[in-house]
Parts: structure tokens; sequence; C-alpha cells
């Protein structure tokens, strides 16, 4: 089989999900040396930031070659044809371990996929390595005692965000184009926000997934943790959704909602200062840039106090924690990591453990707080509010002292808020200030992803375009 070269083929790893595919799908280029391409890169750049932290080179260009065959005989090599993606640690996938960066699960090694990874593979994606998180997946920082230190490719002093720092650091450093998250507090829409990305927190239900390496796990993160991708582009985002939601009925929790294609009004509310919250002029300054960029797309912009995010923040804290009790606590003590001890010293204290009233209590007003986001949204489609308080933290910044702890939790109040209603959140980046990347959090209503992916995409349209980040060393 004689494929058709093209000029500069050491800079494939630079292109979008998109190009990628389409550029396979035509034969233009093969999925092989998009593969290749891809592992140079890592060569060049991980050793530098230690985004990815198991190397899956083989199964790589064996899938690669895998896709380049079935279009060699006029099959459908899947909407995700050659694009090289990574897989977090903290999710299965078959014959490597699931560590959630922890020592104890050092040789957790799945037997089969969860179902996320499972649709990226049958889409025609190419898993090009698996990115690190924090131990227990529990900050918006990245480092642990087993994989080490995961540094942010744009700025080196900050945090490449959490839990899915490696994802979001491999792909704003041309790693992948596509790096899988999980968002239980943020773990998507932070780390994109962090490294200057494009990130999307789905609808409960939306994208399948399971962990078979461990019991399921309790109602509060049943209701509350998703699966979704982090980008260099929206249309990417979309891309990667249409990938990882497909029918997979091993998560109970699948709906097969629609995606597309429903009328709605282009009103959005903005609220840069959700009840009180301290914000940063930078912030503020990019949510009324991001709010002006849809004003210029023909949305009406109505500036307006928001539902809650406090009350949510407090139960979605209570809900998770009582899970951690249970199955985590002992484990910390046993890891004996450094970070996470603090860390969750931190959260106890500022959260009691509730009896089972309080936790029958909590699970009740999840249900009214639904509903008064539920009939807001359906008034404005889109919330533009902040993605944090503050602009991306220095570099480990939470375990510097209690109170900037404290200071951290306060700033984050979007991102803890958020999960309990179950609803869709995406970090669209809106521009670079002083070498700190900004950007807005966009919120809409269950399964209106497409009306997030719409707006966002006339942001983006209106914003310096995202650049790749060579690390220095």
């Amino acid at each position: 089989m004689k494929w058709i070269g093209i000029s500069g083929m050491s800079e494939l790893w630079s292109l979008e999900a998109s190009e990628v595919a389409a550029r396979v799908r035509s034969r233009e280029v093969s999925a092989l040396e998009v593969c290749d391409a891809a592992l140079s890169r890592i060569d060049a750049v991980n050793p530098d930031i230690n985004a990815i932290v198991h190397r899956t080179d083989d199964e790589a260009r064996a899938a690669a070659k895998a896709v380049d065959e079935a279009i060699a005989k006029g099959d459908e090599a899947g909407p995700l044809a050659g694009v090289p993606v990574t897989i977090k640690v903290n999710t299965d996938q078959a014959g490597y371990a699931n560590t959630n960066g922890l020592r104890l699960q050092e040789n957790l090694i799945a037997d089969q996929d969860s179902p996320v990874v499972s649709n990226l593979r049958q889409s025609g994606a190419v898993i090009v390595g698996r990115t690190n998180t924090p131990a227990f997946s529990l900050r918006w920082f990245t480092r642990n005692g087993l994989h080490g230190h995961t540094r942010n490719p744009l700025n080196m002093s900050l945090t490449p965000g959490g839990s899915s720092g490696g994802a979001a650091a491999a792909v704003a450093s041309g790693m992948c184009a596509i790096g899988h998250g999980t968002d239980i507090g943020g773990s998507i829409r932070y780390p994109a926000y962090a490294c200057g990305l494009q990130g999307l927190r789905p609808t409960l239900g939306r994208i399948a997934a399971a962990n078979f390496t461990a019991p399921d796990r309790h109602i509060g993160a049943q209701l509350m943790a998703v699966s979704g991708p982090i980008t260099r582009s929206v249309a990417d985002l979309r891309l990667g959704l249409a990938a990882m939601s497909q029918k997979d009925l091993r998560d109970p929790w699948w709906t097969p909602a629609e995606m597309d294609g429903r009328e709605f009004p282009k009103r959005a509310a903005l609220t840069v200062s959700p009840e009180g919250l301290r914000v940063d002029p930078r912030v503020e300054s990019a949510l009324r840039e991001a709010a002006a960029r849809l004003a210029d797309a023909g949305w009406e912009i109505v500036e307006t106090d928001c539902p809650s995010f406090r009350e949510p923040a407090r139960l979605q804290a209570q809900l998770w924690l009582a899970e951690f009790r249970r199955t985590g606590a002992k484990a910390i003590e046993e890891e004996a990591d450094p970070d996470s001890s603090f860390v969750y010293a931190q959260m106890e204290r500022l959260c009691p453990a509730p009896g089972l009233d309080e936790f029958m209590d909590a699970l009740q007003k999840r249900v009214t707080l639904l509903r008064e986001w539920s009939l807001f949204l359906d008034d404005y489609p889109v919330l533009i509010c902040p993605v944090s308080g503050e602009v991306p933290f220095p570099d480990l910044d939470d375990v510097v002292s209690p109170d900037r702890f404290d200071e951290i939790m306060e700033a984050q109040l979007t991102q803890v808020g958020l999960p309990l209603m179950s609803l869709p959140g995406l970090s669209v980046f809106t521009g670079m200030e002083d070498g700190i990347p900004v950007g807005a959090q966009l919120i809409g209503g269950r399964y209106k992803e497409d009306v997030l992916l719409q707006a966002a995409a006339e942001i983006e349209a209106r914003s310096p375009k995202i650049q790749i980040a060579t690390p220095a060393a």
C-alpha cells in the first residue's frame, strides 16, 4: 500500500484531531506516520513535564496499522481515525495498572477497558500513553509518590491543574490531540483552564464510564463523576464527545440523549461574582471579553445573579467525603503521600462527617437545587461564570498552609458546586495575560452540550488561537 506523503511530516503531532482524521481517511497521510510523529514528540517534551507516565508505543503502532489496513480495504476507520489520544491513569485500560497515582495500586492491572476507553478505540483513536494524576485524584495540582510531578508546559511556575493535569499538559504540549479526563470537582475544567485549553465536563450519563478493577462507587460519586475530553479546539471537543459517548450498557447511567439539532434562544447570563466570590480583575476581564465575543456573534447577554453554587459545593463535599471516609481514609494513611495527607486533613476540617439523616437530606436538597438551575438555564441557555476566582495557581500552592488551602477552596467554588447537579460545564480559553492563561466557564442545561459547544465556538472564533507549548527544560 502506498501512501501520499506531505511536507513537514515531523509536524504531524501539531495537527488538531479533526484534521488528523480527515487526512488519514483521505490517505494523505497514514495513521502510522501520525502515531510515530506523536511518539517522537513525547520523546522530545515529556521528560521536561512528566505528563505521560505509562508509554504504550507498541500498542499504539499496532492500532495505527489497523486503521491504515481498514482504510486500504475501504472499511470505515471511525471518526477519530488515527488520532493520538491519552487515557488518565485512574481509568481502566486492559493490560495496564489503574494506579490512580498510588503506590498501593501499582499492580492493579485491568483485564478489560472502561467503556470510555472502548469507545475511543472503536472510533479509530490511537492511545499513545496514560497520563498522570495526583494521588487519589484528589487535588487541582498533579504530583504523587509513584509517578512524580507533572509541570505546566505553558508556564512551569503554574499548576497544570488536577486531577487531569497530565492529560491537559499532554494536549498543551502536542503529545496528543485529545486528552481523556475525569471530573467530580473540576478535574477536566480546571486543567483545561490552567493549560490554556478547551475542556468539557458532560452531563451525567452522556459518556459511559466504569472501572472494573474496583467495586462500583457510592451514590455521591455515581451522581457527580464523569469522563470527558480536553483539546486544543472546540471542534475537537465536539468530535471527542461524539466518539466517547457511544452506547455501552456496562455503565447503567449511560443515557441515549440526542446530541444536536434543538432550537434555543441565543441568550446568555453573565455572573461575574457568584454569591460574592472574590474575583481577580484578570478573571473578570476574561469573563467580560467572553460575553462581548458572544454578543458580537448575535447573542443577548444579561448580567444577573445565578442560582447557588455555595450550597451545592457544601453538599458535594459532604457526599463525596462520605464515600472517601469509608473507602479511602485508611488508604490515605497507608499510602503516606504527604500532599494527599495534608489535603485530606484540610477537607475533613472543612466538612464534618454527616450522619444518615444529613446524608439523606443532602440527596433531597440536590433535587431542589437542580430544579432551580434547570429553570434558570431554560431562561438563559448559557451561563458565563468564572472557572475559578483566581488565575491559575502557583504550582503546589494548596500545601503551603491551611489558610492558603482555604483560599483555594473558596476560589474553586464553581468547580466544586456544579457536579452536584450533574450538569455540563465547559472551560473555554480566551487568551493570555502576562504568560498566564485565562478563560471562562460556560454552564448549560442537562444534555445541552451542543448549546455550550456552539457558544464556545463563537468565543473561540474571536479569541487568540491556542498555540502548542514547548516547555523550557
